[in-house]
């Protein structure tokens, strides 16, 4: 049954993805500039034929109709296009920069949760303290503060003054580790070498604290509230006066409950991790897909653009299916039917 019901899910994301690729493609063809004076260039001795070549070749000539067909069309074969301002397939070029925006997001949602969830509980336990008016304070400046502020003070802080973390890129020259899975944490414990390990590592730590402050405030909240709603309830109270102690009522009985809300939360925070990095990819120079999309964007490079966006909304699509998997294993009782 729980088959049954993910593959419904899944079969009911097509709509989305279908509306999403029209909407992106509609509105890049809105945006003042023509993909192929931007590549060509200012002061070029390109003729009129040589433009209407190129326009050609890219299928730019046609009415907008049909070249949205001819894009649909090519999607459900796999093809995601060509990028004229990079020269090469769409497919790949995502390929290419998707394991840094993987390693950003993973990097950004591990220090929300490991900031979130323990601040959470305690400002639930510690409620009315002072302990818990500072915690209100911080998540509430978290959730205020910009990423692209917030990335450019820490490269203030620790390049610039203190000179102790790097400011841009994933690796210093010569400590790219063997490329397994594109993720240079990963494949440097995978090669054992710890000199791209520790490279890799000081170069992810200020962009994912940028990335995952405003994630952190928010699991934070959320983590307070539930933990709040959850400590009142009777099984908690039997269990104190059962004379359980009191750390195992909190992380046995109280927050495996509480994070029952936390999980749809963090599902939908990576996937806004995933695709809302882009100023924050840009500010660090960390090439992924954020990036790449921006680069898309000034150069009207329409293939590039709408195969960066089918991927965030497949992105959103999966994060969502995978809250909803966690759901029935964190509470056997929450079932994946229709109206549960």
């Amino acid at each position: 049954m729980r088959g049954i019901r993910i593959l419904e899910r899944i079969l009911g994301a097509i709509p989305i993805m279908l509306g999403v690729c029209i909407v992106v493609f509609l509105f890049m063809r809105l945006i003042p500039g023509d993909p192929v004076d931007i590549m060509i260039g200012e002061g070029s001795n390109v003729t009129q034929a040589d433009i209407d070549s190129l326009k050609a070749q890219f299928n730019l000539d046609q009415p907008v109709h049909i070249q949205l067909l001819s894009y649909l069309s090519r999607v459900l074969r796999g093809d995601l296009g060509y990028s004229i301002s990079r020269a090469d397939n769409v497919s790949k070029l995502i390929l290419q920069a998707l394991p840094a925006t993987v390693e950003l997001a993973i990097a950004a949602m591990f220090f929300a949760l490991l900031i979130g969830i323990p601040v959470g509980v305690l400002s639930a336990v510690k409620h009315n303290s002072a302990m818990d008016r500072a915690s209100t304070a911080g998540a509430f400046l978290g959730i205020s503060v910009p990423a692209f502020w917030l990335g450019i003070v820490l490269i203030i802080i620790f390049s610039v003054n203190l000179g102790i973390l790097p400011t841009s890129g994933r690796a210093d020259y010569g400590f790219t580790p063997p490329k397994r899975t594109g993720l240079y944490v990963l494949d440097s414990v995978l090669a054992w070498d710890l000199a791209a390990l520790k490279n890799s590592l000081e170069h992810l730590i200020l962009p994912a604290v940028a990335l995952g402050a405003a994630p952190a405030a928010v699991i934070t909240r959320v983590v307070r509230s539930s933990m709040l709603e959850v400590l009142q309830k009777d099984y908690v109270m039997f269990a104190r006066a059962k004379g359980v102690p009191e750390h195992l009522v909190i992380v046995k009985h109280a927050l495996r409950n509480a994070l029952i809300p936390t999980v749809t939360v963090a599902g939908l925070e990576t996937g806004t991790l995933l695709g809302g990095n882009m100023i924050v990819e840009t500010i660090f120079s960390w090439p992924g897909m954020g990036r790449l999309v921006v680069d898309g964007i000034f150069s009207r490079d329409y293939s590039l653009v709408q195969g960066a966006v089918m991927v965030y909304a497949l992105t959103f699509v999966l994060m969502n299916l995978t809250s909803d998997i966690l759901y029935t294993y964190l509470n056997p009782k929450i079932s994946m039917e229709k109206g549960s």
